[in-house]
């Protein structure tokens, strides 16, 4: 092992461990199933870093309620699901720019702090919020993103592998991790639900990431 990789096994940083990519748990609460046609109504986010041990935990988190776009579908058998009453006259929703420009504000600050070069989006079945973020992020006009915009590490698949899970409730549990049937499908309970599952694989294969041998030196 080559003092460089011993000092990244020992204090890992971000930066070497995802190959330069910072992870960033997401979730959002839909009108529907289409990104293209279906409201944005939630959206959270929660940050992950490296503690003194070694071990990956959740840093920080930010959620929003976001306005429906203009012209957007919502279909009632998913405000049945998330609980969401998109026109309460207390609901403090703002626009989809206003939502993501707070997050990207965040994962920008980390990423600087841990050294990376873009974002990656950490989701339990990533693709759909992915696809959720890619559209509200088109609309918006938003030229630079720091999210990949194809790539996501899927906590349903790495849960698959680890515990035989795919379902969030299921795997979490399986982890060993609590779970509040009442406060599932909100976005900031969701994500940070999958924010735990996640460091909690990561942490468990800490031990063959460490023995992996380093990339020759070129």
């Amino acid at each position: 092992m080559t003092d460089s990789h011993y000092e990244a096994a020992a204090a890992p940083r971000m930066a070497t461990r995802f190959r330069g990519f910072l992870p960033v748990v997401i979730d959002v609460e839909t009108g529907g199933f289409n990104s293209a046609t279906d409201a944005l109504l939630e959206i959270a986010a929660v940050t992950v870093g490296f503690e003194d041990d070694g071990q990956l935990a959740i840093r920080e988190s930010a959620s929003y309620h976001v306005a429906p776009f203009e012209g957007a579908n919502i279909e009632p058998a998913s405000l049945e699901v998330n609980g969401i009453d998109p026109h309460h006259p207390l609901r403090p929703a703002i626009p989809e720019r206003d939502a993501l420009g707070r997050i990207f504000r965040m994962v920008r600050e980390t990423m600087k702090a841990d050294g990376c070069k873009r974002a990656v989006l950490v989701g339990h079945n990533a693709h759909f919020d992915l696809g959720f973020l890619n559209a509200a992020i088109a609309r918006s006009g938003i030229k630079r993103s720091p999210f990949h915009p194809f790539s996501c590490f899927d906590t349903a698949t790495l849960a698959g592998v680890a515990f035989g899970q795919t379902v969030l409730r299921r795997a979490a549990t399986a982890a060993g991790m609590s779970w509040d049937n009442e406060a599932a499908h909100s976005a900031r309970y969701d994500t940070e639900q999958t924010a735990h599952l996640f460091c909690t694989i990561v942490n468990r294969f800490q031990p063959i990431f460490e023995a992996v041998p380093p990339e020759p030196q070129r």
